[in-house]
């Protein structure tokens, strides 16, 4: 079989934010490695938990990955974090998962790039990945219909198919994100990366694996 890397991630991970322009230069970089990116689903609470029981650990966080990553997080996404008592938020990882999981069908190829428009929705344009609303500008950047959308958004099967990604990443065992694999065999993986990782350490990583089977 031919190799396959998994990028494993969620759309709330402010290290995935960071790590996203390394996973978009490595897909720029080896286009004929197949990416398949998987949502984590980092935040499912079985009740709605307001973005003020993290905010705390976000304020001080964002600022170690913009050291480490050399991101910047946008001024509407930290106006929630430094006033979340004026905040609507109520984060929750099913909804971008879902989104993920459509996009994925349609542009199978595309799909670090999905991700990473997720990542700025939330992380630098400041959108609430709960609200529907929030992905519309993705539609009419890539060309898809809005009702063809949105009636997927609510299907069940969909939402079937973010549930089947969670349990995969469990499945791999990863624990944190982003997580970056790579199967070589029907049963073989290998780990590149677990956590923030730089470009140069991750491009070596991969040619460890690749090299051998080349």
């Amino acid at each position: 079989m031919n190799p396959i890397l998994f990028y494993c991630f969620d759309a709330y991970c402010g290290w995935c934010y960071g790590f996203s322009p390394v996973i978009k230069r490595i897909a720029a970089e080896y286009p004929a490695l197949q990416i398949e990116v998987l949502s984590g689903g980092m935040i499912l609470p079985e009740q709605p938990i307001h973005i003020s029981a993290t905010a705390g650990y976000i304020l001080s966080a964002y600022k170690t990955v913009e050291e480490y990553s050399g991101v910047k997080f946008g001024a509407d996404y930290l106006w929630h974090i430094q006033h979340p008592d004026l905040s609507d938020w109520y984060p929750n990882s099913e909804k971008p998962a879902i989104a993920l999981s459509i996009f994925k069908e349609i542009y199978p190829d595309r799909q670090v790039e999905f991700a990473d428009d997720l990542l700025n929705a939330l992380h630098n344009d400041g959108r609430d990945l709960t609200d529907d609303e929030a992905y519309r500008h993705l539609l009419e950047k890539y060309s898809i219909q809005p009702e063809l959308f949105y009636g997927r958004l609510k299907s069940e099967t969909y939402k079937s198919l973010a549930l089947e990604e969670f349990a995969l990443v469990k499945r791999l065992q990863v624990t944190g994100y982003p997580c970056i694999l790579i199967q070589v065999t029907t049963t073989k993986f290998h780990q590149l990366t677990r956590g923030f990782a730089p470009y140069e350490a991750v491009k070596k990583a991969l040619e460890g694996v690749l090299n051998p089977i080349r």
